[in-house]
């Protein structure tokens, strides 16, 4: 019955498919990583990640989320047949938290194509796939689109929100109706939905179409090919209109400018800031990476104006390739 209902569920909002359901659901692999203990993101993320990806080349490319690759020493993928295949990452974009990799045999799936995130609108019924075929997949429905803003200096247009949440959502595959991929797994939220008072729990997924104009740069250059974004070293919260920063990456632009936990930030180049959001946004616009970026911050009881000398997030990675 659970596989009946979903072919039907991948037939509803486009009569045709553009593949079976057994066959889209077999392009979804589990993911495993090992990173040095010296990787910058060893203390947050692990040493040990485990994910899933979903196949879109014949030559055995795969995306998943970032975050599961980032400064990886060993990479292996597993698909349907259930045999481990050795992996290389290909590239990884921070801005829109996509990454790829790619297996050193191709795996033997029919790669599934990818679709258009930006028609998913609120209501529509999706499908969730994880690593396991129909067996791993789950319904679920789009609750929101939306901005979302992640403390680590992140900002992502039109996220796509879905609900009930799944556990396993690291570089799970948002499936369409018509059976193409529309969008990659990155987090539990508690606010899939917001209204009024009441929040619904769900999984926050990258749009696919953030996907498609970089998709050549990350292959050939591994990252792409405009100018990145300003980052600080900032991990950060709003709560009650204020912006408090909750930890200073060691040795970034922030801490070597004198930036410390409990700081509250109060403006960016004289704009005053409300939550995450409007922090990102001043930041960027000040300009690329290197640019200083002018903020005021209160510092105990003192308030301070600070510039602070941007880099690039890459930049700051120990360990993997450097792009």
């Amino acid at each position: 019955m659970l596989r009946l209902a979903l072919v039907l569920l991948l037939a509803f909002v486009a009569p045709v498919a553009a593949q079976p359901a057994d066959d889209v659901l077999a392009t979804v692999v589990r993911v495993e990583v090992k990173v040095p203990p010296t990787a910058r993101s060893a203390s947050s993320l692990g040493t040990e990640r485990r994910g899933h990806g979903v196949v879109i080349g014949e030559d055995g490319l795969i995306v998943t989320i970032g975050y599961l690759v980032q400064e990886a020493s060993e990479i292996q993928v597993t698909g349907p047949s259930g045999k481990a295949l050795s992996a290389t990452l290909v590239g990884y974009d921070y801005e829109s938290g996509f990454g790829l990799i790619r297996t050193a045999i191709p795996v033997a799936v029919k790669p599934i194509e990818l679709g258009e995130s930006s028609g998913l609108a609120e209501r529509q019924q999706v499908l969730v796939a994880t690593y396991g075929g129909y067996k791993a997949a789950t319904a679920a429905v789009v609750v929101s689109r939306r901005t979302f803003a992640g403390y680590w200096e992140y900002l992502l247009e039109n996220a796509i929100f879905t609900s009930p949440p799944i556990s396993e959502f690291g570089g799970a595959a948002l499936i369409g109706g018509d059976g193409r991929l529309v969008g990659i797994g990155s987090l539990y939220v508690g606010d899939a939905f917001r209204g009024g008072d009441r929040s619904i729990p769900g999984n926050m997924f990258v749009p696919i179409d953030r996907l498609k104009p970089i998709l050549a740069d990350l292959i050939k250059h591994g990252r792409p090919q405009t100018a990145a974004k300003p980052w600080l070293g900032l991990t950060s919260e709003e709560h009650r209109g204020r912006i408090f920063i909750t930890r200073v990456a060691p040795d970034s632009p922030a801490a070597k400018i004198g930036l410390q936990s409990g700081d509250i930030v109060l403006a960016v180049a004289g704009e005053h800031v409300k939550d995450l959001e409007s922090l990102y946004r001043g930041i960027f616009a000040v300009g690329p990476a290197g640019t200083s970026i002018p903020l005021k911050v209160l510092q105990g009881q003192q308030i301070i104006e600070f510039r602070v000398p941007s880099a690039d997030r890459r930049t700051y990675l120990r360990n993997g390739p450097t792009y």
